[in-house]
C-alpha cells in the first residue's frame, strides 16, 4: 500500500493542490485540504474499485474535501460569492505558481475575479474541465454526474462568466474614463 500511495502522490499531488487552491483561494487551507484527500485516500483505497480512473477518484475525494471545509465556514456561501481582492493576496512565495504567473496578465486576472461570482458548481466544473484538462466523461465521474449535467452547467457557466467579464471590462472602461476626465 505505500508504493502505491507514494506513486498516487507524486503523480498528482500538484494537480490536486491545484484544484482546491483554485477553490479556496488559501494557500495554507489548500495544503491541508490536500492531506486531508490523502488521508481519505488511505482509509479508503481498498474500496477504489477502478471503475473510473485514479486521478478522477482522487478529484472527486477533493471535491468533497472542499465542499466540506466550505460547510464548516461561517458564512460559506458568501465567502463563495465574494470576488478575492489580488491586491491583499494571501498567497506571498518567492517560487510562485505558474498560475500565479498567469495572473499578472489583465486578461486572465479578469476572468478569475469573475470566476468567482460563478455558482460552486459551475466553478467545479470550469475548474475540472479547463484548467485540470479532464474531459467530459472524467469530470462527471469526478462530480458524480451524467455527462449531460457536466455539459449543461458547462454551457451555463461560460455563458455567466463571460456576462460577468464583459460587466466588469465595461465598468472598469468608465472608472478609467473618469479618472481621465478629472485630470
Amino acid at each position: 500500500m505505500d508504493a502505491v500511495f507514494q506513486e498516487l502522490y507524486e503523480k498528482y499531488h500538484h494537480d490536486v493542490f491545484s484544484f482546491l487552491f483554485y477553490m479556496v483561494k488559501n494557500r495554507e487551507q489548500a495544503e491541508d485540504l490536500v492531506q486531508e484527500v490523502y488521508i481519505r485516500v488511505l482509509k479508503s483505497y481498498d474500496r477504489f474499485e477502478g471503475k473510473s480512473s485514479e486521478k478522477t477518484w482522487l478529484f472527486s475525494i477533493a471535491r468533497h474535501v472542499a465542499i466540506d471545509s466550505f460547510r464548516k465556514q461561517k458564512g460559506w456561501k458568501q465567502r463563495i460569492l465574494d470576488s478575492f481582492d489580488w491586491n491583499k493576496q494571501q498567497v506571498i512565495d518567492y517560487a510562485p505558481l505558474p498560475e500565479e504567473i498567469a495572473l499578472q496578465n489583465e486578461q486572465i486576472q479578469t476572468m478569475y475575479r469573475c470566476l468567482d461570482k460563478c455558482t460552486v458548481d459551475q466553478r467545479l466544473v470550469l475548474v475540472l474541465r479547463y484548467i485540470q484538462s479532464l474531459s467530459i466523461s472524467e469530470t462527471a465521474e469526478s462530480l458524480g454526474w451524467t455527462e449531460s449535467k457536466v455539459k449543461t452547467t458547462q454551457h451555463r457557466a461560460l455563458k455567466i462568466l463571460k456576462g460577468y467579464m464583459e460587466e466588469l471590462v465595461i465598468k472598469e472602461e468608465i472608472v478609467d474614463e473618469k479618472v481621465r476626465v478629472e485630470r
